[in-house]
C-alpha cells in the first residue's frame, strides 16, 4: 500500500486500509510495483477507496494472475471493500497503482458519498466481480496516453508547484474517462441495478447527518432491513452505512474546522455529535489527530 493508505480496522482478520484525508497529502498518489515491493505487502487486504492498475510494459518473464499472462495496456479496476489475495496482483511488477480518494473527485469535500452516488466515472469501480479486479483492455493507439497521463501525475506529485493538487485531479479524470469508456457494458448493468438505492442512501444521511442518526433510521426510512441495507452499500461502496454517517460528519467538521472560528464543542454539535469529548475520539480514528490540530494544520 502507499503511504497514503493506512490500516483503520480489520474485516475476518484481513486489514482494511482507507486513503489518508490530511490537508498536507494530495488526493491521488502513484506507486509503481517492482519485484521487491508487490501490492499489499504480499498479504490479503481490503482497501475502501478506488484503485487503478495500468501494465505499461509487459516482460516477457512474468509471471501469470488469474487472468493468465499480462499483455501491454492491461488496466485494472480495482473494486473497493473487495478482498484482494496477493496471487491475484502478483504479477503486477512492472505495474503502476493510482490511488485516490474518490471524495476529491467531486470538487466538494464536504459531500464525499456524492461521488458515489452521482459521478459517473466512479461507477466501474462499483462492480461485483469476483476478486475485485475487473480487467479491461487499453488499445494500443491511447497507450502513449495512459503512460504520459499517469508520469504528469507523478511530475505534479513531486514537484508540489502552486495548483498541483488540481492538476493532477484533472489528470486522473481523464484517465476515468477512459476507464468509463472502456467499461461501458459494466456501467450499464450497474445503472440498471441498484444505483438508485444507493443515492437514496446518501440523500437520507444528507437530510439527517446532523441529528441523530443509526443504521436503523436509514434502513426504516428505505423499507428494508439493516442487515441487507448494510450488506448492499459495503458490496457497492466497501463501507457500510454506518461508515458513511460518520464520513458525513467528518467531512462537515473538516470543513467548519478550516473555514470558521468555531469552538471544537459547537461544531461536534453541528455534526450530530453533541458529546465533545466523542467527537474528538471519532475524529481522532478518522484523522490520526484531534480536531484542534487538524484546524491548525488547515489554516496555516
Amino acid at each position: 500500500m502507499p503511504d497514503m493508505a493506512n490500516p483503520v480496522r480489520f474485516r475476518a482478520g484481513v486489514p482494511v486500509y482507507r486513503y489518508r484525508t490530511d490537508p498536507a497529502r494530495p488526493p491521488v498518489s502513484v506507486l509503481r510495483f517492482d519485484w521487491d515491493r508487490q501490492p499489499g505487502h504480499g498479504r490479503r487486504h481490503i482497501h475502501d477507496f478506488p484503485v487503478l492498475m495500468y501494465v505499461e510494459h509487459a516482460g516477457p518473464g512474468e509471471p501469470s494472475g488469474p487472468f493468465g499472462p499480462l499483455a501491454d495496456g492491461d488496466a485494472f479496476v480495482v473494486a473497493p471493500g473487495a478482498v484482494i489475495d496477493p496471487t491475484s496482483v502478483a504479477a503486477f511488477g512492472g505495474g503502476t497503482g493510482v490511488f485516490f480518494d474518490p471524495a476529491a473527485l467531486g470538487g466538494d469535500e464536504q459531500a464525499p458519498w456524492s461521488s458515489w452516488r452521482a459521478h459517473p466515472l466512479l461507477l466501474p469501480f462499483l462492480h461485483r466481480i469476483p476478486g475485485g479486479l475487473l480487467r479491461l483492455s487499453v488499445p494500443p493507439e491511447r497507450q502513449p496516453f495512459w503512460s504520459a497521463t499517469i508520469t504528469a501525475i507523478e511530475t505534479e506529485l513531486t514537484g508540489r508547484a502552486d495548483g498541483y493538487r488540481q492538476a493532477v485531479l484533472a489528470h486522473l479524470t481523464l484517465l476515468l474517462v477512459d476507464v468509463a469508456r472502456l467499461a461501458t457494458d459494466v456501467v450499464g448493468d450497474l445503472r440498471r441495478s441498484n444505483e438508485p438505492l444507493l443515492a437514496e442512501v446518501f440523500e437520507a444521511i444528507e437530510q439527517r447527518f446532523a441529528q441523530p442518526l443509526s443504521l436503523r433510521d436509514v434502513a426504516d426510512g428505505l423499507g428494508l432491513t439493516p442487515g441487507h441495507l448494510t450488506t448492499v452499500v459495503r458490496q457497492r461502496t466497501g463501507r457500510t452505512v454506518v461508515d458513511w454517517i460518520t464520513e458525513r460528519r467528518m467531512a462537515e467538521a473538516r470543513r467548519l474546522l478550516s473555514g470558521t472560528d468555531l469552538p471544537v464543542a459547537q461544531i461536534a454539535r453541528r455534526v450530530g455529535l453533541p458529546d465533545a469529548g466523542y467527537f474528538a475520539r471519532v475524529f481522532r480514528a478518522g484523522h490520526g489527530t484531534t480536531p484542534r490540530a487538524w484546524r491548525r494544520a488547515a489554516q496555516g
